[in-house]
């Protein structure tokens, strides 16, 4: 398992300010910290499990906080969302994909549990980081933001 600390994958965070953090929610084991802004977005995507298609939540930092704001998937299936809610919007995009935005919810306490078969992928900025690779197979991996 490899453990990195990545500083220089978003440009203009300056000492001192915001870092979304990935650690092992068990242990508390740091696996990687990178500096955010305020506004600034981050996805993840997995296979789902059911229909083998592309699931992608997106988040944006607000203030220090995780906020998930849209939903990008191709199909139906178990742990997907199949009714809109108060001011949400459904798009469909030029390849398929049903795009739910506006959703708006606060994530308090961001837990994902790294897929066995199919990889979680972390979009941020221009990278793209394997969570398996990253976390390993399996990890719950706790998603925060931290200041400082």
């Amino acid at each position: 398992m490899i453990f990195i600390t990545a500083a220089a994958f978003l440009p203009g965070c300056s000492p001192g300010g915001t870092s979304l953090v990935l650690s092992n929610a068990d242990s508390g084991q740091v696996y990687a910290t990178y500096p955010v802004e305020n506004g600034d977005t981050f996805a993840v995507e997995f296979i789902h499990s059911v229909n083998k298609s592309p699931v992608r939540d997106v988040y944006e930092i607000r203030e220090g906080e995780i906020w998930n704001t849209q939903c990008i998937y191709y199909g139906f299936g178990a742990g997907v969302e199949e009714e809109l809610g108060e001011g949400e919007t459904l798009s469909y995009g030029e390849n398929g994909e049903m795009i739910i935005s506006n959703i708006e919810k606060k994530i308090d306490n961001m837990v994902i549990v790294v897929g066995t078969i199919s990889d979680h992928t972390l979009y941020l900025g221009d990278e793209t980081i394997s969570l398996r690779d990253l976390c390993g197979r399996s990890s719950k991996v706790l998603f925060s933001c931290q200041r400082g």
